[in-house]
């Protein structure tokens, strides 16, 4: 009823842990430090990075970029209806304000990396968001595979 909720993860990539890499427990947590909530309006999208030391003091830079989603509201819909004939319960549906109040979640793209590049984390997360929000057919498997690999040349060796 007060809209705090706890956060899940809906999906991650890779799918399993690395051996050199774990994947970060509770993330989510860290993800809202103002705790998971519902808000009445929708809030401008967020950034930020936040740094994590793991127990061999090795860094992990977490970025993330939380926006909002439209929910429907928990409060279940009722009015009132007089018995009579259909005619005056479509006048009374049509008065009563039936619509739940809407509200909006957070949602948030996290990006884990031992590298400090906050500017490529904010850009290759804006772009996941974008692919999501137009509702592009690109599968984010695909996504972020091309962000994440690189071909260097060999020296001396073809372009």
């Amino acid at each position: 009823g007060s809209g705090d909720g706890q956060g899940q993860i809906l999906q991650r990539f890779p799918e399993k842990d690395w051996e050199d890499n774990p994947f970060p427990q509770g993330i989510e947590l860290f993800c809202q430090p103002s705790g998971w909530q519902l808000f009445p309006e929708r809030n401008p999208p967020t950034f930020f990075v936040a740094v994590l030391t793991d127990i061999n003091s090795e860094r992990h830079y977490c970025a993330c970029f939380t926006f909002w989603e439209a929910v429907e509201s928990p409060q279940p819909q009722s009015h009132a209806r007089n018995g009579e004939g259909e005619e005056e319960e479509e006048e009374e549906e049509a008065s009563a304000p039936v619509q739940p109040a809407q509200l909006f979640a957070p949602k948030s793209l996290v990006l884990v990396s031992r590298l400090d590049h906050a500017e490529v984390f904010r850009n290759s997360l804006g772009l996941i968001y974008t692919i999501y929000v137009d509702g592009l057919s690109v599968s984010l498997e695909n996504v972020i595979g091309n962000l994440l690999t690189c071909t260097i040349p060999i020296t001396g060796g073809a372009q």
